[in-house]
C-alpha cells in the first residue's frame, strides 16, 4: 500500500470526518438514531480502515493493544457504575432519576453516562477482535 498515493491521502482527509460523524451519532444518540453502540462502531471502523491503508503496526501506535485492552472493562465499569451510583444515591438499580436535582436531568445525565460506556466498551472490543485477527500468522 506504500505506492498508493491518492489512496493514502484520501484516507487521511476521510478519518478526521468519520470521528466526527462518530461523536455526532454518540452525541446526539438520546435524540434520534444512534448512541453508543452505533458510535463505538464508526470509532472502530475509522481505525480499521487507518489499518487497512497504513499497516497494523501503524494503528498499534495511534491504538496501542494494551490500551485498547483496557477499553472494554472501562466501558463495562462506566456502565455498572452508573447503576451503582443510583443505588448509593437510594434509587434503584439503573434508575437515573436520582443522580441529579431534578430527575429530568437525572435521567439526561444517566443516559449520557451509560451511552458513553457503551462507546468505549464497543469501540474497544471492535478493534480488539480487528487486532486479534490481523496479527494472526498464517
Amino acid at each position: 500500500m506504500k505506492l498508493d498515493l491518492i489512496l493514502r491521502v484520501t484516507v487521511k482527509l476521510i478519518l478526521p470526518f468519520m470521528l466526527l460523524f462518530a461523536l455526532y451519532v454518540q452525541f446526539h444518540g438520546d435524540f434520534g438514531p444512534g448512541g453508543g453502540f452505533q458510535a463505538g462502531v464508526i470509532a472502530a471502523a475509522m481505525l480499521i480502515l487507518y489499518a487497512l491503508i497504513f499497516g497494523l503496526d501503524a494503528a498499534k501506535r495511534v491504538a496501542p493493544l494494551a490500551f485498547v485492552q483496557v477499553l472494554v472493562p472501562l466501558g463495562v465499569l462506566i456502565y455498572a457504575g452508573v447503576g451503582v451510583a443510583a443505588m448509593l444515591l437510594g434509587g434503584e438499580y439503573l434508575n437515573y432519576s436520582v443522580l441529579e436535582h431534578d430527575p429530568a436531568h437525572g435521567q439526561e445525565l444517566g443516559i449520557l453516562l451509560v451511552e458513553n460506556g457503551v462507546f468505549v466498551t464497543v469501540s474497544g472490543t471492535m478493534t480488539a477482535i480487528f487486532y486479534m485477527f490481523a496479527g494472526r500468522r498464517r
